[in-house]
């Protein structure tokens, strides 16, 4: 994941939230949730050559159906006007790659869709999404060794998308867009290259109600605004090492962080944390002269990172110095994505993604409190 998009992330929490002043907790659920949209959009796109070794499999343009049901958010929660009413939404995608190495794929998505601009039944948006994509066609050695994009069925997958909605009547809407979708297993298995597609979308969308009316906004203050807290936490996660070593390693951090909600938005951080890394023993276990002792790879880092808050969810995105590396087995920095999400005031929980410059380090499953 490139430093540019955890700034554009970053900016997104400091922009000014508008004309909302709710307080943190709403005093009662509205008995009417938001309007619904419904889509069925057709979609066309290539695949990025990102490096010589998958150029062999990027001659075809991959087309693909979306279906799906998004939400428009109209107060409920104190967030949906922090944000000036988006839309949550969850896509059913399909891709045909028109190549027998890939062959297709399914995923499911939820997403957040951000309306910028509006006028005589027009609208233009900002669609972010993640979710789960499933291939039926893997990397194997033996029986599809070309495919070097793809080495586990079941992927993590990434969706960027601006769209521009045109009325055609009172609740059908003209949409087209532009994307940009990934997927990825996050080094769980390798290869793991991962597939860029660009794409093109033209469809429908049903709008229950296209104009809504938001709800009252409540008073009063954000709740630990301009307070400070701490977060312990400890994470599991699992990888290969490379194609010809097909077992899985794992690989556990525990990180102690600071933070401060600075408004209603956002939290900034600073922590330490230090990570033990077990495929990296059999890496030097392979590579060592015999009676060499072999090097720590316990490491240590120092941390800097933001959270983008939307009720009981966060995005965070993390940037890391190691401290402590005496097995250079990577750079000197690291960065962090992740979803956040509190199960109670003190209990979180995190799915988030490790990367070297852009590579995959190793998926994380964290479980913390807050004090």
């Amino acid at each position: 994941m490139k430093p540019r998009f955890l700034f554009v992330v970053f900016a997104l929490g400091l922009l000014p939230a508008g004309r909302a002043t709710a307080q943190e907790v709403p005093a009662a659920a509205p008995a009417r949730p938001g309007p619904l949209i419904v889509g069925a959009y057709a979609q066309a796109g290539f695949i990025i050559a990102h490096t010589p070794r998958v150029r062999h499999l990027v001659s075809a343009h991959p087309t693909g159906l979306e279906l799906n049901v998004q939400r428009q958010l109209n107060g409920r929660q104190p967030w949906h006007a922090w944000y000036r009413y988006p839309r949550v939404g969850l896509a059913l995608v399909y891709y045909d790659y028109h190549n027998p190495v890939l062959g297709r794929s399914y995923a499911a998505s939820v997403y957040l869709n951000k309306l910028f601009w509006e006028r005589r039944g027009q609208q233009l948006s900002f669609r972010m999404g993640t979710g789960v994509g499933y291939f039926p066609r893997r990397f194997d050695r033996d029986t599809n060794h070309k495919n070097t994009f793809v080495s586990s069925r079941l992927n993590a997958t990434l969706q960027l998308r601006a769209e521009y909605d045109v009325a055609l009547s009172p609740k059908l809407g003209l949409l087209m867009g532009v994307a940009l979708n990934h997927y990825s297993n996050g080094a769980t298995a390798k290869p793991n290259l991962g597939i860029n597609i660009p794409t093109l979308n033209i469809g429908l969308n049903f709008h229950q109600q296209r104009a809504f009316v938001p709800l009252p906004e409540g008073g009063g203050e954000v709740a630990g605004l301009g307070k400070n807290f701490l977060n312990l936490s400890a994470s599991a996660g699992i990888k290969q090492r490379n194609e010809s070593d097909t077992r899985r390693y794992w690989v556990n951090s525990v990180t102690v962080i600071g933070g401060r909600r600075v408004n209603r938005k956002s939290n900034l951080l600073v922590g330490l944390e230090g990570f033990y890394d077990r495929s990296l023993l059999a890496e030097q276990r392979d590579t060592t002269a015999a009676g060499r002792e072999l090097i720590d790879v316990k490491k240590a880092g120092v941390i800097v990172g933001h959270e983008l808050l939307l009720g009981r969810l966060a995005f965070e995105t993390h940037l890391g110095i190691y401290l402590y590396n005496p097995y250079k087995s990577n750079n000197f920095y690291y960065e962090r994505i992740g979803l956040k999400y509190h199960f109670t005031e003190r209990l979180f929980g995190t799915l988030g993604l490790k990367v070297h410059r852009g590579s995959a380090d190793a998926i994380e499953w964290r479980l913390g409190v807050k004090l």
